[in-house]
C-alpha cells in the first residue's frame, strides 16, 4: 500500500514535469500511467529529426526538441487503441527502424539500438493490448483506414506525376491519399478524407479518379460544413502553412537513452523520477 502511495505521487510529478516541458497542459489525467520516455529519430519530409516521444498506458505523445530536456514543442497526442506497428528491416538513415501507423499520420522512426527499438515496440503492444481489452474494442484492426506515410522530400528532383524539375518557383508538396511527392499543377484537386482532417486535403491527379470511383460505388464520405458539395474540386493552392509539413523545426543532434517507469506490480520495481526539478518550468521563448 506505501509502495502505491508513493508510485503515484512520482508518476504525478512525472507527468506534471513531462507537462512543463510543453506549452499545452493536457498530460495530467485520473489513472494515466507514464511508462517511458526517450529521443527517437522520425522521419521527416527533409530527412530524419531527434524527437521527444513520451509513452503514457493509454496515449503516445512526441514533439519537437527545442531545449534538450528543458523546453520541447509541437507536442503530438496519438490513442495507443489508434496505433499500429510494423517491424521493418534496417535502412541506411534510419537503422532500427519500426513504422507507426495511425488514422490521422503515419510516420518511421528509429532507436539508438536493437535493444531500444525491441523495448519500444513491446511497451507500446502491451499497453495497446491492455486498453483494448479494458475498452472492450476489436483487437484486429487492420480494416482501419490508415494514414499513408510520406515520401521524403529528398526521394525525388522531380514531381512523381508529370515528371517537371523541382525548384524556387516549382516547389514540392504532398498527396494525402498516396504519399507521392507532386507539383502544385498535380496536386491542384482537394477530397475530404475524414480520418486525417475535417476539412479537404491535398490529393494528386491520379488519386482524383480513384476518389470518383469510390463515390461512384457508394461510398460517400462525409460533407465538411463550410465547403462546396463535391468533396473533390480545383482550387487554389493551399495557403503555405496548410501544405508544409508540420515537423519541420530547428533541432540540434541530441541523443537521450530511453527510460522506462516500473510499477509497484512489477518485479523489478525500482521508484525514480530522473526529470530534474528544475526543469520543471521551461524558459520563456526569445530569451
Amino acid at each position: 500500500m506505501a509502495e502505491q502511495q508513493t508510485f503515484s505521487i512520482q508518476n504525478h510529478e512525472r507527468i506534471q514535469a513531462v507537462e512543463s516541458t510543453f506549452t499545452r497542459k493536457m498530460l495530467l489525467k485520473l489513472g494515466r500511467i507514464l511508462v517511458g520516455e526517450g529521443c527517437l529519430l522520425k522521419l521527416c519530409r527533409r530527412g530524419p529529426k531527434p524527437k521527444v516521444f513520451f509513452l503514457f498506458n493509454d496515449i503516445l505523445v512526441y514533439g519537437s526538441i527545442m531545449v534538450a530536456g528543458r523546453w520541447n514543442n509541437k507536442q503530438k497526442i496519438i490513442p495507443l487503441e489508434d496505433v499500429q506497428l510494423e517491424n521493418l528491416e534496417d535502412g541506411m538513415a534510419m537503422p532500427n527502424q519500426w513504422l507507426i501507423r495511425t488514422p490521422r499520420k503515419s510516420f518511421y522512426v528509429s532507436a539508438a539500438s536493437p535493444e531500444e527499438k525491441n523495448a519500444w515496440m513491446g511497451h507500446i503492444e502491451q499497453y495497446k493490448s491492455l486498453l483494448v481489452q479494458a475498452k472492450g474494442l476489436p483487437t484486429d484492426n487492420a480494416a482501419r483506414n490508415f494514414a499513408v506515410t510520406w515520401i521524403p522530400d529528398m526521394a525525388s528532383a522531380i514531381c512523381m506525376r508529370c515528371s517537371k524539375r523541382f525548384n524556387v518557383a516549382n516547389r514540392r508538396h504532398h498527396c494525402r491519399r498516396c504519399g507521392y511527392i507532386v507539383c502544385r499543377a498535380c496536386s491542384k484537386s482537394r477530397a475530404l478524407m475524414p480520418n486525417i482532417s475535417s476539412r479537404p486535403v491535398r490529393i494528386c491527379r491520379s488519386c482524383v479518379s480513384s476518389v470518383h470511383e469510390g463515390k461512384e460505388q457508394g461510398n460517400k464520405r462525409a460533407k465538411g460544413k463550410h465547403w462546396k458539395k463535391n468533396s473533390v474540386e480545383d482550387t487554389p493552392a493551399l495557403p503555405e502553412f496548410e501544405t508544409s509539413s508540420d515537423e519541420e523545426s530547428s533541432e540540434q543532434g541530441y541523443q537521450m537513452p530511453t527510460k522506462w517507469f516500473k510499477s509497484p506490480e512489477d518485479e523489478d520495481y525500482s521508484p525514480y523520477c530522473y526529470i530534474k526539478p528544475e526543469h520543471r518550468n521551461p524558459p520563456v521563448s526569445g530569451l
